[in-house]
């Protein structure tokens, strides 16, 4: 079906004030695809080929437009300048407004600590990359120049190695490229994203991507793993290696690895000390996770977490609770963080005009065509500088011949514009080489002068055949280029920062369970609900506890870390937690309140506390009615995480007390009446089912009902047996009058 054709919708009646516009008030269709191509589509074009895609010189415009007018002011040797007065200067180059220019420029800087080899000197607050809240500081606060490595972008810049062109209004000529004399689009961090395609380049230490570079221009097949073997990052880490993900990369432009953290253990404050990160994440991201990790419970093993970023560098401190592997920890951080990152590489460069992805050895070699095309562009132009130089000395060698007869024809001359003439028809020089004579000053007319300006005649015409001999063998063309290389390697090279960690350092891996750490502990009860874990050595120093007005300890256990705490609550639930997930208190302190600790439901209230290691042993619930349970801790181990039981124990009966028994052994209860009855548990059978009712153990007087249940070996009976019965239930003993005032 052929497409329609745009058609003219009856217009409203057109307005008065605007009833003299041709088609005022009238609506056209047009073909959404005509609308991308005619409107969408430069805009692209325009993104990839002017903003967010670097060149083959390492830069995106806009960093070019500033380190050029940043040359251009001077300063590469001179004094730092104001950031304001910068900014303004490359407003003619970039006008996209000062706040853009000044945060590139803060990018390039050495005080961000971004770039591997940064181009610009900061002096003031320029902000740390490796930090998302520390921002820098307003331009007109700062200063700066460019770097003492930054006179390598612009050698032999005036010298036509590279095209020039119009800026936005044609008021002034900027370079298209800069002639780098070593592979920057290598050596640092570059990344943007334009329409349709990004671009990610990871930096590399500069002293090997020269090496590289140097081997590549002798030998396009030489290894470059073995010469550059990894990337490296101003903010250091380590590069966990895999030579096949690296071979990948330098093949295709593609790919990923990953960059762990450094850290270091102090032992005595038993902390974590993180000072270098990836350059793709920040202090603040990092330590919002951990807290999340811990607040979730993910992670016990941590105390604290908290920036220590000072003058002195990045610095992200973690405490550690007693007994923890800070091997394991870090282990688990780095798989649960950004403590070890990824970096996903696109190396999509402009080559010539067009977006390329291309891998690090094409990259390379399409850079030396380059660097080679500046170095013939630089001969040529001191080639015609040298031959111009030298058709004009000799015509004044000419001259040497006979100065009296130049002067006097000069002198004889009626009309000025027949010097020219005359001069040549005498001498049988040029128009070109007669205007260079005539333009000689009278005190210059002397054969001293002559005679030094003519002794370079013989030197240029040895430099111009070494130089037409140069572009004449490309071997020495890459001759001068490897040089070049060797020296900026040697003048601006410096050490690795990130470590290359090879696979089988790196290959240990986070435990598959957590690692908690054990050790020993006392859990406190209280009767208002309050839970404490205190480890020994604290209960030495002060065991004076901290309680509520009117509260009271109802339960003290010696146990360990890693015990399973059972928290039995009034609505017959068991709410199951690891003795861990309490934080080591004080005496002094007040403790968590249990029902907060557990999440138990609205108006719950913590009557008892079992703990275990084994689930061995039994529970016994006695209940106001003289009946009592006796329920096997196993029933309460489940597979799962459960965290919440539900029918702990009978709801048929108010539970009198609850009391925990590794195997059979005697017990007391205690009824309201006053009566005590001593029987050994191994009379009751244990349940399986958890909310049974129990069996009858003690009978009372109506009014009654039982008020307590101890362990024989905790009370003050001077004869038990006389609490004993053959029989049950029983009815229980009245212990004589003196003995009432000692037993429990």
């Amino acid at each position: 079906m052929p497409p329609k054709k745009p058609r003219r919708p009856q217009a409203a009646e057109p307005s008065a004030e605007n009833a003299h516009i041709i088609g005022a008030g009238e609506t056209l269709e047009q073909p959404v695809t005509d609308t991308i191509e005619k409107n969408f589509m430069p805009y692209a074009m325009s993104v990839i080929l002017s903003r967010a895609i670097p060149e083959i010189d390492g830069f995106k415009p806009s960093q070019r437009k500033i380190l050029y007018t940043m040359y251009k002011m001077g300063l590469l040797t001179g004094a730092r300048s104001k950031s304001a007065n910068i900014v303004g200067q490359t407003m003619r180059l970039n006008p996209h407004g000062d706040a853009a220019i000044y945060e590139t420029m803060v990018l390039l800087s050495k005080g961000y600590e971004r770039l591997l080899h940064p181009w610009v000197d900061s002096k003031g607050n320029f902000g740390k990359a490796y930090s998302r809240d520390m921002a820098w500081a307003a331009p007109r606060y700062t200063e700066a120049k460019l770097e003492k490595q930054a006179a390598e972008l612009f050698a032999d810049i005036d010298k036509d190695t590279v095209e020039f062109t119009d800026n936005y209004d044609a008021t002034m000529k900027e370079p298209v490229l800069l002639p780098v004399t070593f592979p920057t689009v290598l050596v640092n961090l570059n990344s943007g994203i334009a329409v349709g395609m990004a671009s990610n380049i990871c930096s590399f230490n500069l002293g090997e991507v020269c090496e590289a570079t140097i081997a590549l221009a002798k030998d396009p097949d030489a290894d470059l793993l073995s010469l550059l073997p990894a990337p490296d990052f101003s903010g250091g880490g380590q590069i966990l290696y895999d030579r096949s993900t690296f071979e990948e990369i330098y093949r295709t432009g593609r790919g990923s690895f990953r960059v762990r953290s450094k850290w270091r253990y102090d032992p005595s404050a038993n902390c974590i000390d993180v000072y270098e990160i990836p350059g793709t994440t920040t202090a603040e991201a990092i330590i919002d996770k951990i807290v999340d990790l811990v607040k979730n419970g993910k992670i016990r093993e941590i105390s604290d977490v908290r920036d220590e970023t000072d003058k002195s560098g990045l610095k992200i401190t973690i405490d550690l609770k007693r007994g923890t592997d800070p091997e394991k920890l870090m282990l688990r951080l780095c798989k649960a963080t950004t403590l070890e990152d990824s970096f996903p590489c696109n190396f999509n460069v402009l080559i010539e005009g067009h977006p390329r992805v291309v891998g690090v050895r094409d990259l390379l070699l399409e850079w030396i065509k380059f660097r080679l095309e500046c170095l013939r562009r630089r001969i040529n132009f001191d080639l015609t500088k040298s031959r111009d130089r030298l058709h004009l000395l000799e015509g004044l060698a000419k001259i040497l011949l006979d100065i009296d007869k130049a002067v006097r024809v000069v002198r004889e001359t009626e009309e000025e514009a027949e010097v020219i003439p005359n001069l040549m028809i005498e001498f049988g020089i040029d128009e070109v080489q007669a205007e260079f004579v005539a333009e000689i000053r009278l005190r210059h007319l002397n054969r001293e002068y002559i005679l030094k300006r003519t002794a370079d005649i013989e030197k240029l015409h040895n430099d111009i055949a070494d130089m037409e001999d140069i572009l004449q063998k490309p071997a020495r063309l890459r001759k001068i280029m490897t040089d070049t290389l060797a020296a900026c390697a040697k003048a601006y090279s410096i050490p690795r920062k990130t470590e290359i960690l090879y696979t089988h350092e790196a290959a240990a891996e986070a435990p598959a369970e957590e690692q908690i750490p054990d050790y020993p502990v006392r859990i406190f009860l209280t009767r208002e609900g309050y839970v404490k874990k205190i480890t020994p050595q604290s209960l030495r120093v002060a065991d004076k506890h901290k309680l509520k007005e009117g509260d009271a300890i109802t339960q003290d256990i010696e146990t360990t870390n890693t015990a399973e705490l059972l928290f039995f609550t009034d609505a017959c639930q068991v709410y199951k937690k690891f003795a861990y997930e309490l934080e080591d208190g004080k005496a002094s302190n007040l403790g968590d309140y249990a029902p907060a600790f557990v999440e138990a439901d609205a108006g719950e209230r913590v009557v008892f506390l079992a703990v275990t290691t084994d689930f061995v042993g039994y529970l016994l619930f006695l209940f106001e009615n003289g009946k009592m349970a006796k329920v096997d801790l196993e029933g309460y181990k489940t597979q799962t995480k459960r965290k919440k039981l539900l029918k702990a124990y009978s709801d048929k009966s108010p539970l009198a007390a609850a009391l925990q028994i590794p195997a059979d052994t005697d017990v007391v209860l205690q009824a309201s009446s006053g009566r005590h009855l001593v029987l050994h548990t191994g009379a009751i059978a244990p349940k399986t089912t958890k909310d049974t009712q129990g069996v009858a153990v003690m009978t009372l007087k109506k009014g009654h009902h039982i008020k307590s249940l101890c362990l024989l070996a905790d009370t003050k009976l001077e004869d038990p047996n006389r609490y004993r019965t053959k029989t049950l239930p029983a009815a229980g003993v009245m212990p004589p009058a003196a003995e009432q005032m000692r037993i429990l």
